[in-house]
């Protein structure tokens, strides 16, 4: 059906949009819109906000770093990601590094061509942004802590671009800023200890190995706990509208989480509970829309 160029040039697509993680780079694009348009800029007309060009290309922007930032972690990672991941690293290493880093400054250029269009502010913001992923992932990912509360903030600060953009300082943003924190650091705990082989043998001196699995074990219990502060606060003091569902369903989650946290041993125990947090994380951006079921034909 395919010609063998067809298939060679197929499989390079398929091994940068893996590098990308180009999954994750369209979640968080949805999640900035629907974060716009339902918390932020709830005051603004749906087509205001869709067709808002500054909005656009911030959130390209964004993408853009985010893509960057995937190759330069995959770049410093190649040789952990073979222990850890096998099968995505064959896939990742059909583009030669050279190719990668090319296309890695490209993106970054391109991030802040695009923030330029926006505002002077733009492009120092993404300017940080770009060299704190850089230095996350050649020097602090390796350190206890630091790395794992780098990677959380950077998780979050495509959406504090947007938040910066429309300045809307309600304190129900923040809180559900918070909630989001702390469900990205418990991801980042949960990764360490899926990792824990890949990461001894190359010296990267994360909690699980500096600490221990019942240390970090302890610590996702109290991350957990802490979770409870911003649900409480969401469900009795500010109107989420049908939102509440997935608040529910998260403090589920999060009991069976803990609860199969406490047997956990092995490598696919940890990915288990690594992919009940991603769930949580997709699924909340989704359940966004809950705040307001007739948002689009009330507002545009």
């Amino acid at each position: 059906m395919f010609s063998r160029r067809q298939k060679h040039i197929l499989l390079k697509f398929f091994s940068m949009f893996s590098v990308v993680r180009g999954y994750n780079i369209l979640i968080i694009v949805i999640a900035q819109y629907l974060t716009s348009v339902y918390i932020l800029a709830h005051d603004k007309t749906l087509k205001e906000v869709l067709f808002d060009v500054n909005l656009f290309m911030l959130v390209l922007a964004s993408s853009a770093t985010i893509a960057a930032g995937y190759i330069i972690n995959n770049f410093y990672d190649s040789e952990k990601d073979l222990i850890n991941r096998p099968n995505k690293s064959k896939l990742d290493r059909l583009i030669s590094q050279n190719t990668k880093l090319s296309f890695y400054f490209v993106l970054n250029l391109s991030a802040v061509v695009m923030a330029s269009y926006v505002s002077f502010n733009a492009v120092i913001f993404f300017s940080i942004y770009i060299f704190a992923i850089w230095f996350y992932s050649h020097k602090l990912k390796k350190l206890p802590f630091i790395g794992n509360l780098t990677s959380a903030i950077l998780t979050i600060l495509p959406f504090f671009a947007i938040f910066l953009y429309y300045k809307n300082f309600e304190h129900v943003i923040f809180v559900h800023a918070v909630f989001l924190f702390l469900i990205v650091s418990m991801r980042e705990l949960t990764k360490d200890l899926e990792n824990l082989e890949g990461d001894l043998l190359l010296n990267y001196k994360t909690i699980p190995i500096v600490y221990g699995e019942k240390a970090s074990k302890i610590m996702l219990t109290i991350l957990i706990a802490l979770t409870s502060v911003p649900v409480y606060l969401l469900l009795t003091h500010y109107d989420v509208g049908h939102m509440y569902l997935f608040f529910y369903l998260s403090v589920i989650l999060l009991v069976i989480f803990l609860l199969v946290l406490w047997q956990s041993k092995t490598k696919i125990h940890y990915l288990i509970l690594h992919n009940i947090l991603k769930f949580i994380i997709v699924s909340g951006v989704f359940c966004i829309v809950l705040i307001n079921v007739n948002v689009v034909l009330n507002r545009i």
